[in-house]
């Protein structure tokens, strides 16, 4: 009897932990779908995901949980579409080509992952490194390292001296001839050979690099460096590995090749055309402008020494032209995903794109979306993030005042949820 009576004691134990739930309170809420703030509205929130969302502050049970945030705006967890984490900006960043081990990396991207989940992030999209992104994603998966939840494309794909090609600024004798393992392709077959290498490496995606680029040890920052063909091969195999293809790229026939072949987004586009935005729009291409980037590289290059000759001539030429061309971009009507290249400035600074993206026309609730609903399409995973909805799991970030009136409220994070555990919260709550 008494076995019997203390078996059903721990049922009904396990039974009241399985069953406690989360009620967040929301003075203001941004639900990533609608176009005006909701007040005074409760989340409820079981185990990873979100089960209600309802008018008023609702209150649980005893064995619930209350997060007051009734003076605060609620949004969905944000999500920047580009960044890198395995290093950041600093003078000595190309120098550290050859004194650091990917141990020492790896070690470098534990506080660069908290940082940017203190931010605000809990998604993003790491587009291109040495491959410890990926270890980085899967210590993260595991609990291991706080950090956001990432989607990675190991190392980048480039051309012979591309963008991506990791050997452009090496002496001769060092220089040799890397191939597709290492990210360098030149042929349809490279191309391929490369999506699959990656495939086998445990990305989540493919990127490649369609023009030159601004702080590669190259002296053109725009020109094409892939055929159309070369492109299609890589995206066509991509898509039988159910992998997207997000294409690097600031000249406009780089990114009409890269378009019309077939690649789901196209990072930076500075030099866009107008035709160039009829290609997004016939195409349904996704444009991630990275703003913040091209204002960092500029502000950098104006430093003595800094960076490399070559590399600051292309910074001043190119970095201050995102701003303009988002505003065409977004004024034209091409679909925008959120995204920085963090790591061309320092980590956990993301939040800037907001106030840029708005100084560039954009309405704030707008820029929302793009870091919310508009990058978890683009992710495809529209059915499990980028809104505060019954089903969706529960990444929820707060800010202290309101984001659509002063746009230096997104920097003022007080409260990070991801995947239904809490990693920030004020101590006044």
């Amino acid at each position: 009897m008494r076995k019997t009576l203390l078996l059903i004691c721990f049922g009904m134990a396990a039974l009241t932990v399985f069953s406690q739930k989360t009620y967040i309170w929301c003075g203001t809420l941004i639900d990533g779908n609608s176009n005006e703030p909701k007040k005074e509205m409760t989340v409820v929130i079981e185990k990873n995901k979100i089960v209600a969302v309802e008018k008023g502050f609702t209150k649980g049970g005893t064995s619930d949980k209350t997060i007051d945030l009734k003076t605060k705006t609620v949004t969905p967890g944000w999500m920047d579409m580009h960044v890198h984490m395995e290093g950041e900006t600093n003078p000595n960043a190309y120098l550290e080509r050859f004194t650091l081990n990917p141990t020492d990396i790896a070690f470098n991207t534990i506080p660069i992952a908290e940082r940017t989940l203190m931010a605000g992030f809990t998604t993003v999209r790491d587009l291109g490194g040495s491959g410890v992104n990926i270890s980085l994603r899967n210590a993260i998966n595991k609990g291991l390292v706080k950090g956001p939840r990432i989607f990675t494309a190991g190392k980048a794909i480039g051309t012979t001296g591309g963008h991506a090609d990791p050997t452009n600024g090496y002496r001769k004798d060092l220089m040799g001839d890397p191939g597709p393992a290492e990210g360098v392709v030149n042929s349809e077959e490279d191309g391929k050979k490369a999506v699959r290498q990656r495939y086998k490496d445990g990305s989540d995606l493919i990127k490649i690099t369609a023009t030159g680029g601004v702080l590669s040890l190259a002296k053109n920052g725009q020109n094409p460096q892939f055929t159309e063909a070369e492109i299609k091969a890589i995206v066509e195999t991509a898509k039988d590995y159910g992998f997207t293809v997000a294409a690097h790229a600031h000249g406009a026939e780089g990114m009409k090749r890269a378009i019309r072949a077939g690649v789901t987004s196209i990072e930076h586009g500075t030099l866009m055309d107008e035709e160039t935005i009829e290609l997004f729009k016939k195409y349904g291409t996704w444009y991630v402008p990275t703003i913040t980037a091209g204002q960092s590289v500029a502000d950098s290059a104006k430093k003595p020494g800094y960076y490399p000759d070559v590399v600051a001539k292309k910074a001043l030429e190119i970095g201050p032209q995102l701003l303009n061309t988002f505003t065409k971009a977004y004024k034209a009507g091409v679909k925008i995903a959120f995204g920085t290249d963090a790591g061309v400035y320092k980590h956990g600074q993301n939040w800037k794109e907001f106030t840029y993206m708005i100084e560039a026309g954009m309405p704030a609730m707008q820029a929302i979306k793009c870091a919310t609903i508009n990058a978890a399409e683009l992710l495809g995973m529209k059915d499990q993030l980028g809104s505060i909805e019954a089903g969706k799991l529960a990444d929820i970030v707060a800010v202290d005042g309101d984001p659509l009136t002063d746009p230096k409220v997104f920097g003022k994070i007080v409260f990070v949820m991801k995947d239904g555990m809490v990693y920030k919260q004020q101590a006044a709550f």
